[in-house]
C-alpha cells in the first residue's frame, strides 16, 4: 500500500485533513493501525476537555485552568475567563480551529491542562 494510499485510509475512517493524517503515519513509522490509535487518543483527548470545560460553563464558571508541565504551573487563569474563551472558540469555527492545534500541540509536548473547581461559597454567616 502506497503512502497515499494509506492517507486516504486515515482520511476515510476518521475525516482528519491531509496534513494530520500525514503527520499521524510518520509519528506511527508507516504503520496505519498505529497512526489510527493515535489519531482516536487525541480526538478522545479534545472530546474529554471540552466536557469538562462544558461541565465548568453549566456550574458558573467558579475554580482555575491550569496549564503545566509536570509539576510546575505554567499558565494559570480563572475559570470564568476560560468560559468566555470557549464561548469564543464555540462563535468562531476559526478560533476554534487554532484553539484545537494549540491543544494538540501542546499535548504532543508533554503539557497537560489541569481543572481545579472550586467549592460553592459558603453562605454568608449571620450575626
Amino acid at each position: 500500500m502506497t503512502d497515499i494510499e494509506k492517507i486516504d485510509l486515515l482520511r476515510a475512517r476518521l475525516g482528519v485533513s491531509y496534513r494530520e493524517a500525514k503527520e499521524a503515519l510518520d509519528a506511527a513509522n508507516g504503520d496505519v493501525v498505529e497512526a489510527l490509535i493515535r489519531l482516536e487518543e487525541q480526538r478522545r483527548s479534545g472530546e474529554e476537555i471540552m466536557t469538562k470545560i462544558r461541565e465548568w460553563v453549566r456550574r458558573g464558571g467558579r475554580g482555575r485552568i491550569k496549564i503545566k508541565k509536570g509539576d510546575r504551573t505554567v499558565f494559570e487563569l480563572p475559570a470564568a475567563v476560560g468560559a468566555v474563551g470557549v464561548l469564543g472558540a464555540l462563535a468562531s469555527a476559526e478560533v476554534a480551529v487554532l484553539g484545537v492545534v494549540g491543544l494538540l500541540t501542546a499535548m504532543s509536548k508533554n503539557y497537560t491542562l489541569e481543572f481545579e473547581l472550586s467549592a460553592e461559597d459558603p453562605e454568608p454567616s449571620q450575626q
